[in-house]
């Protein structure tokens, strides 16, 4: 009962200066609706990129040139390595290598703007197999046919194109049958794709792919690719088909010591774990940032319970006249510090669930994908917890300066 009439007591307290009260707990507000925000965002774009790669396929194994990255800033640096030779995938190919193995598709990153008469657009264009990119991203050409194994065997010049590409290239004109060139070498439009928009990879709609043997010889000038994509019988196999990959590529390179290998091998779940951890880190680290706001708001709260507590000196006077305890009073103040820190933390909790979904539903329209809403559950529930524990922490001081009052002087007080 007496706990009852203590927290009633603070809530009193809270409601005698509603307008001071809410401005107590800004800082806690605005620190639990960012956690709230970036957990949310964090989670969504999590689940966005894996469900992407996952859309690969679990019997899809890449290879790329290079040593394997120690971090996400390393990632770039193998772009430009040439270890993956025009040799190896041919070694690949032969059965008694890698017997699993159903499809490889060697790719190359060109950079450089496609033309079209006057018209100059600079999109992602790729030394790639247009076959192998649809089925990976489950899309057909709207218009047109994917080149086949015979233009790449052939080296013919043809290109797909996505829908953004044709439009900034022909505006209205028909692109099908109609030529692009990329750097100075001409290319006839068979293809183009359908609006699909952002994906985990690239921008669909921003696409221009030839034929990888094209790009290699009429291109770039090249005999190395930036990434060879391989596509084996079973999820089963993966494993076994790594390995055979690895023992194919090690023995052509004469590598002896695993730590010299000049290429690295990385499976779907490789993939998504490496996502998983840089997008939990970069969470983490926002996460721990956004909460200096809330060691700030509760120093907001325990200034302004120091404050609360020399203008009621005369009511904690009174009520210890009256018989209440040292506990009575220190429970009073650390209860509506707490009530106060909690109120901030449901109304933090409310407005970050409102601009996670509001900056969602943006993402989706801005990058044209399908963007899930994560309610961070788990964040809710730590937000109120941690909310709590700011009011004690900060609250603890204020308290028990509150409960050491003398009666006599706190009564005299004026």
């Amino acid at each position: 009962m007496r706990l009852i009439y203590t927290t009633k007591t603070a809530w009193r307290g809270i409601r005698s200066n509603v307008s001071r009260s809410l401005l107590t707990i800004l800082g806690i507000v605005i620190g639990i609706t960012a956690i709230i925000l970036i957990v949310s965002i964090g989670e969504g774009a999590q689940r966005l990129i894996v469900g992407e790669i996952q859309g690969l396929g679990a019997n899809t194994i890449i290879i790329r040139p290079g040593k394997q990255p120690s971090g996400p800033t390393d990632v770039a640096g193998t772009l430009f390595a040439d270890s993956l030779k025009n040799a190896d995938v041919e070694a690949l190919q032969r059965k008694e290598n890698v017997p699993d193995l159903i499809a490889i598709a060697p790719a190359l990153i060109i950079t450089g703007s496609a033309t079209h008469g006057r018209e100059t657009y600079r999109p992602t264009i790729f030394g790639w197999d247009a076959e192998f990119m649809g089925s990976m991203m489950d899309v057909l050409p709207a218009e047109g046919e994917y080149f086949d194994e015979a233009d790449i065997r052939g080296k013919a010049s043809v290109a797909v194109i996505g829908s953004k590409v044709a439009k900034e290239l022909f505006l209205s004109e028909d692109p099908i049958g109609k030529t692009i060139k990329i750097k100075n070498h001409a290319f006839r439009v068979v293809a183009v794709l359908p609006p699909k928009g952002q994906s985990a990879f690239f921008n669909v709609d921003e696409v221009v792919i030839v034929p990888y043997t094209t790009a290699q010889t009429y291109v770039l000038g090249i005999d190395y690719y930036n990434e060879v994509m391989v596509r084996v019988t079973d999820p089963d196999v993966v494993d076994e088909s790594v390995y055979d990959i690895t023992a194919t590529l090690r023995e052509r390179h004469n590598i002896t010591d695993p730590t010299k290998d000049d290429f690295f091998v990385v499976t779907q779940q490789g993939v998504v774990d490496q996502i998983s951890v840089i997008l939990n880190i970069l969470t983490l680290f926002l996460s721990s940032v956004v909460a200096i706001s809330l060691v700030v708001g509760g120093i907001g709260v325990m200034n302004i319970m120091l404050v609360s507590v020399t203008e009621r000196t005369r009511e904690i006077g009174l009520r210890k006249a009256l018989g209440a305890h040292n506990r009575d009073i220190l429970l009073q103040f650390l209860i509506e510090a707490v009530l106060l820190t909690g109120a901030g933390g449901v109304i933090g909790i409310i407005l970050g669930t409102a601009l996670s979904y509001l900056a969602g539903i943006g993402v989706a329209q801005a990058l044209s994908v399908s963007w899930e809403f994560a309610f961070p559950y788990m964040a809710a529930i730590e937000g109120v917890g941690v909310s709590a524990l700011v009011g004690v922490v900060f609250g603890i001081y204020p308290a028990r300066k509150a409960s050491k009052k003398s009666p006599i002087e706190a009564l005299r007080y004026e």
